[in-house]
C-alpha cells in the first residue's frame, strides 16, 4: 500500500524496495528523512546498519571458534571455519608474492564480509520492509552492497592501501619511475631525452587510468551484480504476490515461492562468487603494489 492508502503500482513497488531509508541536514540545518535528493552528504541508515551489524556478528564469532578452538576433535562450526581459513591461507599463498602479515587477515574479512552482506538478498524482499513498515519505518533495503556507497568505501578503502604499500616498498621515486617509465620505457624505445617528457607523460596518463580503474572494477561489479540480483527478487515478488487474488493468486503463490527458491538457489552461486572476486583482486592488486616491475 502506498502512503495515501491505496494500492502501489508497479512502478511504486519497485521504486519503494529499491529506496534506502536516508537521513540528511537540509539547507535550514534540521535532519530530515526521506527527503534528500540530490544532497551529497546523505547517509543511508539502514546500509550502515547491516553492514556494521553483520560485522559485529562475525567479528563475535570468529573470536568465539578462536577462543573454544580445540586441537583435538573439533566441533562442526570450529572445522567450517578452519576450511574458510585454509582456502583464503592457499588463495593469498598463491596469489601474493611478496610479504606482508595484514594480507591474509584482509583477505578472510573481505570474503566472509562480503558473503554475508551478500547473503542477505535471499531473504524475501517483502519481509524485513514488512516489519520495518509495522514499526512505522517508511523504506529498508536490507542488502548493503546493493548501495554503492559501500562498495565504494570498501574499494577506496583497498585503494588507499595500494597507493600506502606501493610507497612503502617501491619508494617515492620508483612508485613514481613505475607510474612514468612503462609500459613504454624512453631509454628502451631508443627515444632522445628531449621528448622523454612527452612519452613519460603519456605513461602517467595511462598508468593512472589503469590505477584508478581498479577501485571502480572493485565497487562497480560488486555492485552491479548484487543489484541486478535485488531486482530480480522484487520482480519476482512483484509478479507472484499480492496482484493476485483469489484461488488462481493461491496458486500463483505458490508458483512464485517455487520461483524464488529456484533463482535463490542460481543466485547463491553469484554471491559466492562476487565475495570471491572482491578478495581474489585485492590480493591481486595489493601484490601488484608489492612487485618491483
Amino acid at each position: 500500500m502506498s502512503s495515501t492508502g491505496t494500492e502501489k503500482t508497479s512502478a511504486e513497488y519497485i521504486q519503494h524496495h529499491l529506496q534506502n531509508l536516508q537521513v540528511c541536514q537540509n539547507d535550514a540545518g534540521d535532519w530530515v528523512w526521506n527527503h534528500c535528493a540530490g544532497n551529497f552528504w546523505t547517509i543511508n541508515v539502514d546500509s550502515m546498519v547491516f553492514s556494521v551489524v553483520i560485522a559485529l556478528f562475525l567479528g563475535w564469532l570468529f573470536s568465539r571458534v578462536a577462543k573454544h578452538a580445540t586441537t583435538g576433535k573439533p566441533g562442526k562450526l570450529q572445522a567450517f571455519v578452519e576450511i574458510i581459513l585454509e582456502f583464503v591461507n592457499g588463495s593469498v599463498n598463491d596469489t601474493f608474492h611478496g610479504k606482508n602479515k595484514l594480507i591474509a587477515p584482509l583477505a578472510l574479512t573481505i570474503v566472509v564480509w562480503v558473503f554475508m552482506m551478500n547473503l542477505m538478498d535471499l531473504i524475501p524482499v517483502d519481509w524485513l520492509p514488512g516489519v520495518a513498515h509495522l514499526a512505522g519505518v517508511e523504506y529498508l533495503k536490507v542488502v548493503p552492497t546493493t548501495d554503492p556507497n559501500i562498495t565504494f568505501a570498501m574499494s577506496l578503502s583497498i585503494f588507499v592501501l595500494i597507493i600506502f604499500y606501493s610507497l612503502k616498498v617501491k619508494g617515492i621515486g620508483g612508485f613514481a619511475s613505475e607510474l612514468t617509465m612503462q609500459p613504454l620505457s624512453p631509454k628502451d624505445l631508443g627515444v632522445p631525452k628531449l621528448l622523454w617528457p612527452v612519452v613519460m607523460t603519456f605513461n602517467l596518463v595511462l598508468e593512472t587510468v589503469a590505477m584508478l580503474a581498479k577501485p571502480l572494477s572493485l565497487s562497480l561489479r560488486l555492485f552491479g551484480n548484487m543489484y541486478a540480483g535485488e531486482l530480480m527478487f522484487i520482480l519476482i515478488a512483484l509478479l507472484f504476490g499480492s496482484i493476485f487474488s483469489g484461488i488462481a493468486g493461491a496458486f500463483m503463490g505458490v508458483g512464485g515461492v517455487i520461483l524464488h527458491v529456484v533463482w535463490a538457489i542460481f543466485h547463491i552461486l553469484i554471491v559466492t562468487l562476487q565475495a570471491y572476486i572482491f578478495m581474489i583482486l585485492t590480493i591481486v592488486y595489493l601484490s601488484q603494489a608489492h612487485e618491483h616491475h
